[in-house]
């Protein structure tokens, strides 16, 4: 059992990670219509704006969740306002090439740099050690990791759903024209809507690098399985990549126990389910 509580905990984190990922992908696709390939690429970079924060700036990890995602979010933004605010109103296809190939560009700087290796980054002395459960024992950091994961992933589902600002960028999205005659900037708040969904790949980035290290490749390895956590809640849905992302991570976590063979392809199978039965996925709605 304890096996097994572990692998849970696991799937637990990977789905922390899955759900902040596939959230700033749905708040990009959503609102911008724009399916960004580099997002594992700025999730990379979140981590490494983590390590040189601290390893050149002595700035720690707590300031380094407030500052990665803004750097990050900031170069994301110059990315929209100088490359993909060109492709408004173009087939998906070109936004996808386009973010394809800043992904590999971004990656093959820094493995340039810094090769395949990993760097490490320390947990901060707040949350090491763990805690006994009694039936299993719980890493503090990675506990933190989920809590604050949810707190995050709410909270910007509350402000895109439930707020007056929420309410501008979707109706900036459907008829920018009729929100120009109010008095509003759109463009500029298209360019921070952008901003805010690579600054959920950054912060998802902070989190991830003291539990799988700070490497070129490590968007890489995560962007495919968050593209299918994304179609499966519905691409754009906030809500559903939210619930998918963390309920994916628990059965992948589950199949690594049961069957570990099928844990890699579990993710796909069930996007291919998903999508004979509701080519919308799970909460998306048809156009």
């Amino acid at each position: 059992m304890q096996a097994l509580y572990a692998q849970l905990l696991v799937g637990l984190i990977n789905g922390s990670f899955y759900a902040l990922l596939s959230l700033g992908l749905a708040v990009i696709f959503g609102m911008l219509n724009i399916i960004n390939f580099a997002h594992g690429a700025l999730y990379m970079m979140g981590a490494f704006v983590a390590y040189f924060l601290l390893s050149l700036g002595g700035i720690n990890y707590w300031w380094a969740l407030l500052f990665a995602p803004i750097i990050v979010g900031i170069f994301g933004m110059i990315l929209e306002r100088t490359m993909l605010q060109w492709l408004a109103g173009l087939d998906h296809l070109y936004g996808l090439l386009l973010t394809f190939g800043l992904a590999l560009i971004i990656q093959g700087v820094f493995q340039n740099y810094f090769g395949s290796s990993g760097l490490p980054y320390s947990i901060p002395d707040a949350l090491k050690g763990g805690m006994n459960l009694g039936f299993m024992y719980l890493p503090i950091y990675r506990g933190w990791v989920v809590v604050f994961s949810l707190v995050v992933c709410f909270a910007t589902w509350y402000l895109i759903e439930r707020t007056r600002l929420g309410a501008y960028l979707r109706a900036a999205t459907e008829n920018p024209t009729l929100v120009r005659a109010f008095g509003i900037n759109v463009p500029r708040m298209i360019t921070l809507t952008y901003g805010l969904g690579v600054g959920l790949a950054a912060l998802a980035g902070v989190l991830s690098a003291p539990i799988n290290q700070v490497r070129p490749l490590m968007g890489e390895n995560v962007i495919i399985v968050v593209f299918a956590v994304v179609v499966i809640g519905g691409m754009g849905s906030i809500m559903g990549s939210i619930i998918t992302g963390f309920a994916l991570g628990v059965i992948e976590g589950l199949t690594k126990y049961f069957y570990p063979e099928a844990s890699n392809t579990v993710v796909f199978v069930l996007m291919v389910l998903v999508l004979l039965v509701k080519p919308t996925g799970l909460t998306g709605r048809a156009a």
